[in-house]
């Protein structure tokens, strides 16, 4: 019996993947990291900026960046839609300097809300801890 199901992740742009085999799903999600296993739950949640993590059925692991967006999850199947991804092993340090430089600006405006701060910190943070490695 396997234990795998299906995987959809779509941006503006283009469906950026979508794989059959997958074991295991991490979501930076509101609620906190969210992991997904077959059979979990349907659930609708919003992603907050953070690290994507995927366990296909031959061990490998992936990550991503995820900006913001929503996923749910239905008869094994997780849909994420989001704005703004990347793989963090296949993109150029300097694009990501670039959103960090942007994301920092962006912090400096007093005119934006609680909520728009606490994604902008934690987008700082993450992509500050990008930059690191």
């Amino acid at each position: 019996m396997s234990n795998s199901f299906k995987l959809d992740i779509v941006n503006p742009e283009k469906s950026f993947l979508s794989k059959e085999d997958v074991i295991e799903v991490v979501v930076p999600a509101f609620e906190g990291d969210m992991g997904f296993l077959k059979d979990h739950i349907s659930i609708i949640s919003f992603l907050k900026p953070g690290l994507l993590k995927v366990v296909d059925a031959t061990t490998a692991e992936e990550t991503y960046y995820v900006e913001d967006g929503i996923i749910e999850f239905k008869n094994n199947c997780l849909s994420v839609l989001t704005s703004n991804i990347f793989d963090i092993k296949k993109v150029d340090k300097n694009k990501v300097k670039d959103i960090l430089t942007e994301a920092e600006k962006d912090s400096q405006n007093n005119d934006i809300s609680d909520q728009a701060r606490y994604l902008n910190d934690q987008k700082i943070e993450v992509l500050k801890s990008l930059t690191l490695n």
